[in-house]
C-alpha cells in the first residue's frame, strides 16, 4: 500500500550536530518539509566534551545559517558554543525531536525511506521521507585498546571532570588534544598524573597553545609519561605497561583511554550502504555526499569514520548545504517558506 504523499516528509535529518543543524536551515529556506532526530541533547557531541574546553577555532568558523557567533574571546568556550547553537536552533525554530533516537532505517519498494525512532512516551514510531540526511557525528564509539580490564568501572573512554582526580593517580593513555587537555586539567586539580603513549613523544597537531604546556609539565616531572609504550593489560589498582623499560605496572585510580572514536555505521549497514570497513566509513560522492543508496545522505563527521579529525565544525558546516542544493534538484523549486533574516543572498 502506497503512503499518502501529505505524511511523507521530504526530509528526515539524523543528528542535531551543527552539521544536521546547518540542513534543516538549509531546508527550510529552500520550503522542504522536514523534521531533526537527535538521541540526546542538542549538539550532543559538544554536551560530552570536557567543561574547559576551548574549540581551536575561531568563532566565525563556528557560525551556521548566517547568524554570527560573538565571542570576547579568539577561540570560543564550549559552553559558548552551546549557547550559541541554542540561539540557531531558536532562531530558525528548528523542529528537533530530543532524546528520541532513530533505531531503523528501511527503503520501501516506493522508494520512501521509513525511519523508526524509540520516543519515551509513544515507544517506536516510524516517519516516511523521500530523502534522509545521517548527521551522527564521531564521537559515539571509542576506538578499543582490546586489552583485558578495559571494561572496568574505573577506566572511562571519555574525559569530563578533573576535579574528582584530587589526590589520586590517573593514567591518561594517549598523545594528541584529547590526552594533553585531560592530563593538562587533572594535574592542575591535584591529580598524580600519567601519561602513556605508543609514539616517541605528545603528537605535534596539539593545538598550539596546549603544547607546549604539556611538554614543559612532562619534562619538569610534574606529569610523568611513557613514551613508545603500550598497555597490556587494566587491573582494579594499576595498569599495565610494556615499553622500552620493559613490563610495569603503573598505580591507576582511575584511567581515560583517549585513544579516538568512529562513528556508528549501524544505519549505513542496516538499509544497505555500502561502508569502507578498515575505517569505518560510508561510501558516498564527495560532490553530493549521497551514499551508495539513492537519496541517502551523509554530512559531518560520520563522512570520515575512524578518520573524525579530517572534518571539524568549520569544514562540515557546509555539507548540509551542499545536499539540500541536490534534494531541491531533484524535487522542484517550492520557494523560499522560511526566508534568511540574516543572509537574504542565501539561495
Amino acid at each position: 500500500m502506497s503512503t499518502p504523499a501529505s505524511n511523507v516528509l521530504d526530509l528526515i535529518v539524523i543528528g542535531a550536530g551543527p552539521a544536521g543543524l546547518a540542513a534543516a536551515i538549509a531546508a527550510g529556506q529552500r520550503g522542504l518539509t522536514h523534521v531533526v532526530f537527535e538521541k540526546g541533547a542538542l549538539v550532543n557531541s559538544l554536551v560530552h566534551y570536557p567543561p574547559a574546553m576551548v574549540f581551536f577555532t575561531t568563532p566565525e568558523l563556528m557560525e551556521i545559517g548566517g547568524l554570527p557567533f560573538v565571542s570576547p574571546h579568539e577561540k570560543p568556550t564550549r559552553q559558548e558554543a552551546l549557547r550559541y547553537y541554542r540561539r540557531v536552533t531558536d532562531t530558525y525554530k528548528l523542529d528537533v525531536h530530543f532524546e528520541e533516537p532513530v533505531t531503523g532505517l528501511t527503503r520501501d519498494g516506493d522508494g520512501l525511506f521509513a525511519v523508526t525512532s524509540q520516543n519515551r512516551h509513544n515507544g517506536d514510531l516510524v516517519r516516511r521521507a523521500r530523502f534522509v540526511v545521517l548527521a551522527t557525528g564521531a564521537y559515539d564509539i571509542p576506538n578499543p585498546l582490546g586489552v583485558p580490564g578495559e571494561d572496568l568501572p574505573h577506566v572511562s573512554h571519555f574525559f569530563h571532570e578533573p576535579h574528582i582526580g584530587f589526590r589520586r593517580e590517573v593514567v591518561v593513555v594517549g598523545g594528541r588534544n584529547s590526552a594533553a587537555e585531560a592530563a593538562l586539567e587533572l594535574y592542575r586539580a591535584g591529580a598524580r598524573v600519567t601519561i602513556v603513549h605508543r609514539g616517541e613523544g605528545m603528537g605535534d597537531a596539539i593545538k598550539y597553545w596546549v603544547k607546549p604546556d604539556i611538554d614543559n609539565r612532562i619534562k619538569e616531572g610534574s606529569i610523568r609519561a611513557h613514551f613508545s609504550s603500550s598497555v597490556t593489560a587494566i587491573t582494579p589498582g594499576h595498569v599495565v605497561v610494556s615499553g622500552p623499560s620493559g613490563r610495569q605496572q603503573i598505580p591507576a585510580n582511575q584511567v581515560y583511554l583517549m585513544t579516538g572514536y568512529r562513528a556508528d555505521t549501524t544505519l549505513l549497514r542496516s538499509v544497505g550502504a555500502a561502508v569502507d570497513d578498515p575505517i569505518h566509513a560510508p561510501v558516498f560522492d564527495e560532490a553530493t555526499f549521497e551514499t551508495t543508496v539513492p537519496n541517502l545522505f551523509v554530512i559531518g563527521a560520520c563522512v570520515a569514520g575512524k578518520q573524525s579529525g579530517k572534518i571539524f565544525i568549520e569544514n562540515g558546516r557546509f555539507h548540509g548545504q551542499a545536499v539540500v542544493a541536490t534534494i531541491s534538484g531533484r524535487v522542484g523549486d517550492r520557494g523560499v517558506l522560511i526566508p534568511s533574516i540574516l543572509n537574504p543572498a542565501a539561495p
